[in-house]
């Protein structure tokens, strides 16, 4: 029973530490050598929510996946895209849940109307509160 609850814990520890031996990307924590081409990178990233950490944006996370996309973001700023084409790329491949700077869409309108309907409904409850006391 002990071989195969160790064999068990060895083959799901296996990928861990098979991804842990990667290189890390080379553009992970290398600048760009041109200052204007990093700086548009660096305002993008931290623009970009890390997948792992959620609070943090890949420019401040040291998890490992935020180290691939700022590699894949200063690799296609060096490249010539523009950082609003690297956007659109990576929320197409990650969602509208990696950007900080949401876009109106058909899945993201109720985020916006929400507010808005809250504010009317509270408005209309203190109306009506209001009035019944004159």
């Amino acid at each position: 029973m002990r071989l195969l609850l160790a064999f068990l814990a060895l083959a799901l520890a296996a990928p861990v530490i098979a991804q842990d031996s990667m290189p890390d990307a080379p553009y992970a924590y290398k600048q760009l050598e041109d200052p204007a081409q990093e700086a548009k990178a660096k305002a993008l990233m931290e623009t970009l929510r890390c997948l792992t950490c959620q609070g943090q944006s890949i420019a401040d996370s040291d998890a490992k996946i935020a180290g691939d996309m700022r590699h894949q973001v200063r690799t296609r700023i060096k490249a010539g895209e523009s950082p609003e084409a690297i956007r659109r790329w990576l929320m197409e491949r990650y969602g509208d849940y990696i950007s900080y700077k949401p876009e109106l869409s058909e899945t993201t309108w109720p985020l916006f109307a929400l507010p808005l309907v809250l504010v009317l409904a509270g408005g209309l409850v203190l109306f009506g509160r209001f009035r019944r006391r004159a």
